[in-house]
C-alpha cells in the first residue's frame, strides 16, 4: 500500500511578504506628535548684576489663579471673558511719567487712551502684568489666561498702528514675514512693540 505523504504549505516567502507589510504600514501610518509652546526664556543674569529697580504697586496688575481655575485679578473675582479688556484698561492708562520710546526723556503717555487714573499704571512701558498660578490650577487654564494677556497687548498695537501708519501691527507684522529685509516695516514693527512692551512676570507657583 503506498504511503500518503502529508501536504505542506510553502513559507519560503512569507518572511518576504511579512517584511513588505511592515515597511508598508510604516510609511503609511501617521503618529501624532506633541507640540508644545514656543516661550523664550530669560537669558541668566550675571553675579554681578545691579538690583532691578522697585516697582509702584500701582504699576503691577496681579493675576492669580488658585487650584480651582478660580481667577483673582487685583485680588477681586474676574471671568476669564473680562480679563483682556481689565488689562487694556490697566496698560493704557498713562496715569503719570514713563520712559522714553522714541528717544525722547520720560514724559506722559501721548498716545495713550486710559482713564489716566493716579492709582493705575503709570505709562504702558512701567505697566507690568504679574501671574501666579497653584501647582493644581489645570494647563489649559494658564495658557487661556496668557492667550488673554498676550490678546490685549496685540489690541493696543493694532489700535495705535491704525492711528500712526493706517494699518494693524497684525497687518505689519504679516508683511514683514513676507519682506524680511522692507526697514520701514521692521521699524513700525518695532516703535509698536515698544509703545506698548509686553512686560509679563511668571511668579513662582504657589503649593
Amino acid at each position: 500500500m503506498a504511503r500518503r505523504e502529508n501536504a505542506e504549505i510553502n513559507a519560503g516567502s512569507m518572511a518576504d511578504i511579512a517584511f513588505l507589510l511592515l515597511i508598508f504600514f510604516l510609511v503609511t501610518t501617521t503618529m501624532d506628535v506633541d507640540s508644545g509652546i514656543s516661550r523664550k526664556l530669560p537669558e541668566p543674569q550675571p553675579e554681578n548684576a545691579p538690583e532691578p529697580p522697585k516697582l509702584k504697586q500701582k504699576n503691577i496688575f496681579e493675576v492669580n489663579i488658585n487650584r480651582n481655575n478660580d481667577l483673582l485679578v487685583e485680588g477681586e473675582h474676574m471671568n476669564l471673558k473680562d480679563l483682556q479688556q481689565a488689562a487694556i484698561e490697566f496698560i493704557d492708562n498713562g496715569g503719570g511719567i514713563g520712559n522714553p520710546v522714541d528717544g525722547k526723556e520720560g514724559q506722559p503717555c501721548d498716545y495713550c487712551n486710559g482713564a489716566r487714573s493716579p492709582e493705575s499704571s503709570d505709562h504702558p512701558n512701567k505697566a507690568v502684568i504679574s501671574i501666579q498660578s497653584d501647582r493644581g490650577t489645570d494647563y489649559g487654564m494658564f495658557v487661556s489666561v496668557q492667550n488673554e494677556l498676550g490678546a490685549a497687548y496685540t489690541v493696543l498695537r493694532d489700535r495705535l498702528g491704525e492711528k500712526l501708519y493706517n494699518r494693524s501691527y497684525s497687518d505689519l507684522v504679516k508683511d514683514l514675514s513676507n519682506n524680511k529685509g522692507n526697514e520701514d516695516l521692521k521699524a513700525k514693527v518695532d516703535f509698536l512693540k515698544k509703545a506698548y512692551p509686553q512686560i509679563i512676570s511668571e511668579a513662582e507657583p504657589t503649593k
